[in-house]
């Protein structure tokens, strides 16, 4: 765990939170939270995201990643990927599904990859069929929080993308990659009302440490 302090713990209580199971009004409090953080303390969450996930056994051993472009104040994975990029690691974008509506598919992202807004104005690249890995093929995810609990509790943008996708995992554990959402510290909270439709996560990742709610090995 890093000693870096990146929001003002007063600010994290449960007192000035929503009620757990009012989605939307926590949503919305989450992403203020997140949006509210200056350019340098998002610098520095990116570079101690980047240092914590390099200590985990399963993402240093992850060839096939897939991975997000932050927006709306979302924590950056970018340095992150920079130095994985040196081991060889292939990495993955998401991109909205052509044909089966609220589902993604994942298309190889290069450095010089061409990327055009979808319809939420998120970059993405080019669909190809014959280019796009499985969900299944992956070896690991990292993908964005508005919320989250130490139970593997996650809390989206709403749209239930990536729990459509992953849906396959309650009937096939073994095929599911292993999930990781990534979020500032400030983004905890103690308990989400989950749904019957959420995929729970592996794991976090902060800017401060990583929680393993299920005991995997995924911290070093």
């Amino acid at each position: 765990m890093t000693n870096f302090r990146p929001f003002d713990s007063s600010l994290t209580t449960a007192a000035e939170l929503p009620p757990a199971n009012d989605r939307k009004a926590l949503r919305k409090t989450l992403r203020k939270r997140r949006q509210q953080l200056s350019p340098l303390q998002q610098k520095r969450a990116a570079r101690n995201l980047a240092r914590i996930l390099n200590r985990s056994l399963n993402v240093i051993r992850a060839r096939h990643i897939a991975v997000y472009l932050p927006s709306d104040g979302e924590i950056d994975p970018q340095a992150f990927i920079s130095m994985a990029r040196r081991r060889g690691v292939r990495f993955y974008l998401p991109v909205l599904h052509p044909i089966y509506s609220g589902r993604l598919v994942f298309m190889p992202w290069h450095s010089g990859s061409r990327l055009t807004a979808n319809r939420f104005g998120i970059p993405e690249p080019a669909f190809h069929a014959q280019e796009c890995r499985p969900a299944w093929a992956l070896d690991l995810v990292l993908m964005p929080l508005v919320g989250f609990d130490e139970s593997g509790g996650r809390l989206g943008m709403g749209g239930g993308f990536y729990d459509r996708t992953f849906a396959f995992a309650r009937v096939r554990q073994r095929l599911c990659p292993t999930l990781i959402g990534l979020a500032h510290e400030t983004q905890k909270v103690p308990e989400l009302a989950m749904a019957s439709w959420d995929i729970p996560l592996d794991a976090v990742v902060t800017d401060r440490t990583l929680y393993d709610p299920r005991s995997k090995e995924v911290s070093q």
